[in-house]
């Protein structure tokens, strides 16, 4: 490895550059479920959904960030997004989720970061809120900020994640494709003893279906028995929660952030929401004493927005009916699932704190678990 990686920089390649290479699941002909993905497999497949992220990798302790998930690209808290808030296991620290649940809507980026700076990053959507064109007279803001503990790989009691960095990822914000692995938030994440990170996935739904799409971005740092598409590739690895071989204490936590097209409310997005539980677990999760696990829905459809202001009493949408239904369900099951192992395909092996290592998913080994499951056929 010492020779090969001497080879590349002869050349002119970096390490960097050769992490890179490492690639998302279908990439290796990984398909989970059964319905189609939308054309970039991300969470920005859905109209309007934006993410940006800022990373921060500084000496040997600092391996931290934030991403931000905007909804659309206007002015949020004057045209706010029907969402809500599923808890599935709430050791954590999200901020703002007595407010959605309350009124069903989100009036801010979504932000993630570390534990220690939650209340930096609200800060500083409040800010940003309060000096958007057209907010000059709000004097209340529900910023919406959920997190993960990067303590092993980060030094997260400096809290080094401040307001302009928060800033500076909302403002660099966009559609397109989506950076994975260990960027942004998820910079200093572990999941399943191996690195993790951001991973994002999206499913759209045929015309017979609706032709909605759903996308998913996920923040990994939580452990359990890994699965992939159904393989024991922890249990074959030896490297599980329970295992005599490491000491993985399966904590930590994950964000799940689901978006759709779709026409739906706060109820049926809360139904939504609590199918996301469905693709953690699919993936050898367990929703651990210590882990938070949190997932946050909006739907970004036009014509179903909450606005600010209206001198109207009353609002007349037209909604998706329960019956439905059911292909959402199915496409974030999925999608939860896909984004959750594109985080750790993507993840890069890291050095942090205290010359603390925690090691990529090896996917060479993986890969030929897969083969050897018929996950992937020749």
């Amino acid at each position: 490895m010492r020779l090969l990686l001497l080879f590349l920089l002869m050349i002119g390649i970096t390490a960097q550059a050769w992490s890179q290479q490492r690639k998302r699941a279908r990439e290796y002909g990984v398909k989970i479920g059964v319905l189609p993905t939308g054309s970039l497999n991300a969470i920005t497949d859905v109209a309007g959904v934006q993410v940006g992220h800022v990373t921060l990798r500084e000496g040997k302790y600092i391996r931290t960030g934030v991403t931000a998930i905007l909804p659309h690209a206007g002015n949020v808290f004057q045209d706010k997004v029907p969402a809500a808030v599923y808890v599935g296991n709430g050791f954590g620290k999200l901020a703002g989720t007595t407010q959605v649940q309350e009124l069903g809507n989100i009036e801010t980026p979504i932000i993630l970061t570390n534990t220690l700076n939650v209340g930096t990053a609200l800060n500083a959507v409040v800010g940003y809120t309060l000096q958007q064109p057209g907010n000059e007279n709000v004097q209340s803001v529900n910023a919406v900020v959920g997190e993960t503990n990067d303590g092993y790989l980060n030094d997260i009691r400096g809290r080094h994640v401040t307001e302009p960095h928060v800033l500076q990822a909302i403002q660099q914000a966009k559609r397109g494709a989506v950076e994975e692995g260990n960027v942004g938030a998820g910079t200093g994440t572990v999941t399943f003893g191996f690195k993790g990170g951001i991973g994002t996935s999206s499913r759209h739904l045929p015309e017979t279906m609706g032709g909605y799409t759903v996308g998913v971005l996920v923040q990994t740092n939580f452990g359990g028995v890994l699965q992939i598409d159904g393989a024991p590739v922890g249990e074959e690895l030896k490297q599980y929660f329970g295992s005599q071989h490491i000491k993985d204490s399966a904590d930590g936590s994950c964000m799940i952030i689901v978006a759709t097209d779709a026409p739906v409310d706060a109820r049926n997005l809360e139904r939504m929401a609590k199918r996301a539980m469905m693709g953690l677990a699919k993936t050898g999760g367990i929703a651990s004493n210590g882990s938070g696990d949190y997932v946050i829905a909006f739907s970004s459809h036009p014509e179903i927005r909450i606005p600010y202001a209206t001198k109207e009493k009353t609002q007349t949408v037209t909604l998706l009916r329960n019956d439905e239904m059911s292909p959402l369900f199915m496409a974030v099951i999925e999608a939860t699932e896909e984004a959750i192992i594109n985080s750790l395909f993507k993840a890069e092996t890291t050095e942090g704190k205290e010359q603390h290592v925690v090691e990529a998913l090896p996917l060479d080994k993986v890969i030929q678990i897969l083969k050897q499951y018929r996950v992937i056929r020749k």
